[in-house]
């Protein structure tokens, strides 16, 4: 379960006290609704589904997966099925052979997603170990599906450059940069990294 709205808020209320270029930016963009994803193997498996590809592309492949497999996709049914029939239902041999890792992790015990350790670094290198699960998307699986608050996707695009909006940087901070930026606003970072994505938005449309 992500984080609640109600987290969100209280978290954003009081860096507002210490961050007033923040406080500025949340009082004209108003606070973020959650973003929550389910907790488990199928929101990694949907993540690896849906790189490079658009949400439809996404879904549509997904659709032809459950159909294929059974409703969740379970990995047992996953590892039993040939590259062919995979194939047809639109998924690569690259994301087969990232699918395939995460379905040989949770069978085999290698990746215990109901275990996950506390400390957000240690929970970030057991994702990873799954091909095709780099530390973006082990860190928006922490974030969004387990609600860990502190959590802090420097790497992310957007984040980078609605961080440099609202602080007034005249080029994109960079992720070193964004490390260091958000160390005082420990730790509320998971909070902070949704407003971004609320205040990015705004910043586009």
């Amino acid at each position: 379960m992500g984080l609640s709205k109600e987290t969100i808020k209280t978290s954003l209320d009081a860096i507002s006290k210490v961050e007033p270029t923040l406080s500025e930016a949340i009082t004209a963009a108003g606070y973020p609704e959650p973003r929550i994803n389910p907790e488990g193997y199928q929101t990694l498996l949907r993540t690896i589904v849906g790189q490079q590809v658009s949400v439809a592309s996404a879904a549509s492949v997904w659709n032809k997966l459950e159909a294929l497999l059974g409703a969740g996709c379970p990995a047992e049914a996953l590892i039993a099925t040939e590259f062919d029939e995979l194939r047809a239902c639109g998924l690569s041999r690259q994301k087969q052979g990232y699918a395939r890792s995460l379905a040989e992790l949770i069978l085999s015990g290698g990746l215990d997603l109901n275990n996950l350790p506390d400390d957000d670094e240690e929970a970030i290198a057991l994702l990873t170990q799954v091909k095709g699960i780099g530390r973006w998307s082990a860190e928006i699986y922490l974030l969004f599906a387990l609600g860990r608050p502190d959590i802090w996707p420097a790497g992310d695009l957007a984040i980078q450059a609605g961080v440099g909006d609202i602080l007034g940087h005249a080029t994109r901070p960079s992720e070193q940069d964004l490390r260091e930026i958000a160390l005082p606003w420990s730790p509320h970072r998971g909070s902070i990294a949704i407003f971004i994505w609320h205040h990015y938005n705004t910043m586009v449309m």
